[in-house]
This record gives structure tokens, C-alpha cells and sequence, in this order.
């Protein structure tokens, strides 16, 4: 039987041919799964959003497993073990997402069957505006999918040990397989390898807990007392340098779940997918579920290392301490320390987390694509056709985004500013057309189309201020609701102006409008 006490804690190199066959039969499977609903797809609407009929409990555990992705399933942990549990405080916002998403929203966008989510923008402000949607969506997908390869490839480089010149081949491995199952399958296929991947990162998360509890003889891991490297966060501060505040981190999760659920075409498609508003409901109850119960488990992850590693610290890397060496620290656990074969479930994890993200991001970017962008050549294809363009634009898609993965790593940051410095500047203007569109219904193209590029603006200007001005950093908690707000009241206030009637007059007020705060911005940097 195999001795996992302490008394056997020593490092290995890199995966056993074990650890690999784990991988291979893994990464096998989900192409398997790609071919076998490729040949029941009948139509691109199947590609899309299946039969309008799926499970809404297995579209709901696709939802969670597509947000969830490599980015929380790595950044959650290093997040913990470099400055604290603030972070969980996000939970404490999920109830009055779950009221607006599922008794405001959902109710509002189910009245309309579409297969891209932008074309609800197209009745109440025009097509100029439901390509500008899609367009933002599309940016937001192929940033977020970068990055989340990124994430995924260097955490292999760490576990196997490859030096990170050689990170980019982990990126075209980790990006082939996904690609090719989704361009196969469509979203029968992301849905049903969504719910696979969805058990391997529990059992990845359960076995990692399991083996650093046997080896601490117990739950001797969890902490009792606040961590000296910890930081120290206030419940409130005025001042927006402050990187985490107890408040900051509930609003900044409320405003993200909000603009995701109601805003992004991941979660609208999989609502398409479901018979009716009751059926959308119940699978965002169960994708809620699950994100609070497999975060919390996650978490612990990053408290279970920070115990171990205080126990073991001959076991960090040379030079390395807990601190500088956080968002790291799981995957070289997860190379040195779980004994054959569990690491190469754990590995298997990753590439799920990974994949289930990808998957997702491919399918739904191709679906804006064709029914926002190229419909009128689209709709004269006969069906056999407009398939195959699908399964072609969502292998060109995914190739792309692996391509742009390998540019990712020249961004500062730890893994959880990096992705909130990068997806948080599109998730909010996005949610806003739709609140103009949906919900207000009162405003006006140009109104619209100024506010969102303020709103982009302001985004920008939040994440990236020390860049900018060459002045410290102002907080990622602040990055999405001060541009929602300025989004949507330039967007009122202009719908209730006097506008010249002239549409070459309007087009050139409005252009002089958008490049206002680019001067600015511009100002700001030649200042600094």
C-alpha cells in the first residue's frame, strides 16, 4: 500500500509515464466525445444551442464549469496564499445576483429565441448597435481565452518542469484538443464534456486536500490565526489605491456576476438552450451552486499550501518563499509532491478547467460571428453548408486564440489582477447595451454608442492607471461599476438632448464626443 505520511515527504521531477497516460486517455476522451456528436448534428442551430431542449441541470454544470475555468481554479488558491481569505467574501454577493439574473433578466431575454445573444440589441437600438456588442463580446472571449491558456500552460511548465522558453508548445497542446472537439461537436459536445470536466476538477481539488491532510496527520493545514505575510484589508476605504476591502471585493463580484449572466453570450446561449425562462432559472440555480460549493473547496486549497508549506519549507524551490512564490505554489505541488498517477489527475484538471473555458468561448464567439456579422451570406447557404462553416470558422477562431495565449505573459500582475485588468474592461460596457436595450429602453443609438466608448474608457483608464500616469495603481475591485455608471448616464443623458437631425452632423458630434476622454487619456500619459 502507498506510505503517504509525512515521514515520506521528498520532491519529485516532473510527471511519471503514469501521470501521461492519465493525461493521454483524458485528452482522448474529450475528442471521442467531440466525434460522437459531430455525427448528430443536423443543422448549425443544433451546433449552437443543441435542441432548445437540454437537461438544465447538465446545461446549468456547463455554465458553472465555463466561468469557473483554469483562471479561478489557479488564481483562487495563489490569491489566498499571498494575501489572505478576503477573497471569499465574493459569496456574500451571490443572493442578490441569483434575484436580479434569475427574476429580472432571464424572464426578459427568454421571450426572445435567438442564437446570438446581440441580436436582442438589434429591435430597441439597431444593428449598428448589435455588431458593437458583438464585437466587444468577441473581444472580451479571445482575451479571456488567452489568458486562461496561459494560466493553464505555465501551470504545466511548473508541474513538468520546462523552462519557460518552451511554455509555447504546452500552449498548442493545451489549445488542439478543445479546438478539435468543439469545431466537431458543437454544444452538445461542450456541454456534455463540460459536466465530465466538472467531476475531474473535484476529484483534483479532493485529492489534493486529501493528500496534504494525510501528510499533516489531519486538518492541522487550516488556519486559526491571521498569517504574518497576510495582508491586512479594511471593511471599507475611501481611498481607491487600496488594493481589497471586505465591501470592495462583495460590490466588484456583484457587478461581475450581474454583467456576466446578463451581458455575455456564454450564459444567454446556454439559456437558449433550455425549454423556457424555468428551466434557465434552474440551470443558473445549479451553475450557482456549484461555483459557491467547488470555490470554497478551491480555497482550501490555497490554505491546505500555505500550511504545508510552512511545515515543509525545505520542500519550496531554492530562494523562493511562500509569499513570492504564491501563484506557483499548487502546481509545483501538484509536480513534486502527489504520487504518481494522482498527479496526472490533477494535471487532467487543469487541462479540464482549461477546455471547458475554451470550448465554451469558441463555440459561442462562432455564433456571434455568423449571425451578427456574416447572416445575409450565411442564411443563402443550404444547411450542409452553413455547418461546415461553422466547424471551419471554430477551428480558425481557436487557432487565434492560441496564437494570442503566447503574448499574454508581458502583462503585470498576479493571476487574478491579470484577469481583471484584462476581461473586466469589455464585461461591463456589454452588460450596459443590454440594460439600454432591455431593461430602459429608452435610449438612443448615439447615446448608446458614446457611452459605451466612455464606458470602455473609464474601464481602461481604472486598470491601467499606474501605466498611465506613472502614479500607484488604483484597486481592480473598482474597474467595472464606475464605467457601468458612466456608460449609462452619458447614454440617458444624450437620449434626452436636442441632437442635430443631420446624420453626417450627428456621426461628426459623436466622433468628436468619443475622442474627448482619448485626449485625455492621451494628455495624462504625455503629463506623466
Amino acid at each position: 500500500m502507498m506510505d503517504l505520511s509525512s515521514a515520506t515527504v521528498t520532491p519529485r521531477s516532473g510527471l511519471h509515464v503514469v501521470d501521461w497516460c492519465f493525461v493521454a486517455v483524458y485528452a482522448v476522451g474529450m475528442v471521442g466525445i467531440g466525434v460522437w456528436y459531430a455525427r448528430r448534428e443536423k443543422n448549425d442551430s443544433d451546433y449552437f444551442i443543441g435542441d432548445g431542449r437540454m437537461n438544465p441541470i447538465l446545461v446549468g454544470i456547463s455554465l458553472f464549469a465555463t466561468l469557473f475555468s483554469t483562471i479561478s481554479y489557479l488564481s483562487q488558491p495563489g490569491e489566498i496564499i499571498k494575501h489572505g481569505p478576503f477573497i471569499l467574501f465574493i459569496f456574500a454577493s451571490i443572493p442578490i445576483v441569483y434575484f436580479v439574473v434569475t427574476r429580472l433578466l432571464i424572464p426578459a431575454y427568454m421571450r426572445h429565441r435567438v442564437v446570438s445573444a446581440y441580436q436582442l440589441l438589434d429591435s430597441s437600438l439597431g444593428s449598428s448597435i448589435r455588431r458593437l456588442g458583438a464585437t466587444l463580446f468577441i473581444l472580451l472571449r479571445l482575451v479571456w481565452m488567452s489568458v486562461l491558456i496561459f494560466m493553464a500552460s505555465s501551470a504545466i511548465a511548473v508541474i513538468i518542469g520546462l523552462p519557460p522558453g518552451q511554455i509555447y508548445w504546452v500552449i498548442a497542446g493545451t489549445g488542439l484538443v478543445a479546438v478539435v472537439y468543439t469545431t466537431l461537436g458543437g454544444l452538445r459536445a461542450v456541454v456534455i464534456s463540460d459536466v465530465v470536466q466538472t467531476f475531474i476538477l473535484l476529484l483534483g481539488a479532493l485529492c489534493t486536500l486529501w493528500i496534504v491532510s494525510w501528510r499533516m496527520d489531519g486538518l492541522s493545514w487550516f488556519p486559526t490565526s491571521w498569517n504574518s505575510h497576510w495582508d491586512v484589508q479594511p471593511l471599507f476605504s475611501f481611498d481607491p489605491h487600496v488594493r481589497v476591502t471586505v465591501i470592495g471585493v462583495i460590490v466588484m463580484n456583484l457587478f461581475w456576476q450581474v454583467c456576466t449572466a446578463g451581458g455575455d453570450q456564454l450564459a444567454i446561449q446556454r439559456y437558449m438552450a433550455t425549454r423556457n425562462a424555468a428551466a434557465a432559472r434552474r440551470a443558473f440555480l445549479i451553475s450557482s451552486i456549484l461555483g459557491v460549493g467547488i470555490s470554497l473547496l478551491v480555497a482550501s486549497i490555497g490554505f491546505a499550501l500555505v500550511g504545508y508549506y510552512t511545515q515543509f519549507p525545505e520542500l519550496l524551490p531554492t530562494g523562493e518563499s511562500i509569499n513570492s512564490y504564491a501563484d506557483q505554489l499548487f502546481p509545483n505541488f501538484i509536480g513534486t509532491q502527489l504520487p504518481v498517477g494522482l498527479s496526472g489527475l490533477v494535471v487532467s484538471a487543469l487541462f479540464a478547467a482549461a477546455m471547458s473555458s475554451v470550448d465554451s468561448g469558441i463555440n459561442s464567439i462562432t455564433a456571434v460571428v455568423l449571425r451578427d456579422f456574416l447572416h445575409e451570406f450565411h442564411d443563402r447557404l443550404p444547411e450542409k453548408k452553413r455547418l461546415n462553416l461553422a466547424r471551419w470558422l471554430a477551428l480558425g477562431i481557436g487557432l487565434c486564440v492560441v496564437l494570442a495565449a503566447s503574448l499574454v505573459g508581458e502583462i503585470p500582475g498576479s493571476f487574478l489582477e491579470l484577469t481583471k485588468k484584462t476581461t473586466n474592461l469589455f464585461a461591463g460596457p456589454i452588460f450596459g447595451l443590454f440594460f439600454l436595450a432591455v431593461i430602459y429602453r429608452k435610449s438612443n443609438p448615439f447615446g448608446a454608442w458614446v457611452g459605451t466608448v466612455w464606458g470602455f474608457l473609464t474601464s481602461l483608464t481604472i486598470a491601467y492607471w499606474d501605466v498611465l500616469t506613472g502614479l500607484r495603481s488604483l484597486s481592480f475591485m473598482y474597474i467595472i461599476p464606475p464605467a457601468l455608471i458612466v456608460q449609462i448616464g452619458t447614454a440617458i443623458i444624450l437620449a434626452k438632448l436636442s441632437l442635430p437631425q443631420s446624420t453626417r452632423k450627428r456621426a461628426a458630434l459623436g466622433l468628436i464626443l468619443c475622442l474627448l476622454p482619448m485626449m485625455g487619456i492621451t494628455l495624462l500619459g504625455l503629463l506623466n
